[in-house]
């Protein structure tokens, strides 16, 4: 059968149905009937243009997002949310800029999946902080701090500043605790824990509906936890196979949870009570941190993860 020879009036009609089709969202049965042919000629017609290259399709998409990525990410953990940021070659990135552009993109998230009603959990960290500066929108939701801070720093009004500004943004109530992440024995932690206004934010663990929690590598300004402990402990752990931290609580490259008496001492949410939230979101910021991620992952507490290329390529 000869080819149909295009013609400056195929040509035209083809780009007419190709606009109906594309950016009208007419159906293939309208534009039949609009010319006069039959809905099989405009299949035909509309597959014969996109291979021959006369229609072109883009899918364009901020820059600094990988979609391949992403997608790959998605499909290869089942995640319901799966964010990646490009590596920008084009940008000499210090550790500092990588985790504000990680942030201002978890923000955007946070913007386009919280809703109205929401219970929002933070844990602390500087990549959270990263998020609360690139906060701009946010629905009316309550705010709960997930985790003290590191005893590193003084526990004031900065160190939780990032679940105040969130809940300044979306009008709610916010529930911060101003407390250290890791104390020196449990009973110091259990005292704590009884203090009113950190009964106030632990007493809502189990309200929260969305959360974002972040992931500390086995390293010295990797994970909060690490840096609060001295070198003995630092190393025991190391032997027993520690590599990541999520929430104050340690794991083995399996995702199993190592070191049940260090959690006692901690005032963050527990593992069990993180599984009963719908939503829960992974930062993962820097490949340095690649392992760790994927420690986290396996624990199938999260069904969601922002992260840059080269921690998706040694995940993938």
């Amino acid at each position: 059968m000869r080819a149909h020879h295009a013609g400056p009036e195929y040509l035209v009609q083809t780009a007419a149905m190709a606009r109906r089709f594309y950016l009208e969202g007419k159906s293939k049965m309208e534009i039949a009937e609009e010319f006069g042919i039959s809905r099989f000629k405009v299949a035909r017609t509309l597959e014969s243009a996109l291979r021959d290259g006369l229609i072109r399709l883009e899918i364009r998409i901020p820059a600094e997002l990988d979609a391949d990525l992403s997608d790959a990410l998605r499909s290869r953990y089942g995640l319901r949310h799966s964010i990646v940021i490009d590596d920008r070659p084009d940008v000499l990135e210090d550790a500092v800029q990588a985790t504000r552009r990680l942030g201002a993109v978890t923000a955007d998230l946070l913007a386009e999946i919280v809703t109205d009603n929401d219970v929002l959990g933070m844990v602390w960290g500087p990549e959270i902080e990263a998020v609360g500066v690139g906060l701009t929108t946010l629905a009316r939701c309550t705010v709960v701090q997930l985790c003290g801070v590191t005893p590193l720093r003084p526990v004031d009004a900065t160190a939780v500043e990032a679940v105040r500004r969130a809940a300044t943004i979306s009008r709610g109530v916010v529930y911060p605790i101003y407390a250290p992440l890791l104390l020196p024995d449990a009973t110091t932690a259990r005292m704590l824990r009884e203090q009113p206004g950190i009964v106030d934010a632990v007493s809502r663990f189990d309200q929260v509906t969305k959360a974002v929690v972040t992931v500390g590598a086995w390293g010295p300004g990797l994970s909060t936890v690490f840096d609060a402990l001295g070198e003995a402990e630092r190393e025991e752990y190391r032997g027993r196979g520690v590599c990541a931290e999520v929430a104050g609580q340690l794991l083995d490259a399996e995702g199993r949870t190592i070191a049940p008496e260090l959690a006692e001492r901690v005032i963050a949410i527990g593992f069990e009570e993180l599984r009963k939230v719908p939503e829960v979101l992974l930062m993962a910021d820097g490949v340095q941190r690649a392992t760790a991620t994927a420690a986290a992952l396996r624990t199938g507490l999260f069904n969601g993860i922002v992260t840059d290329a080269g921690v998706a390529r040694t995940l993938l």
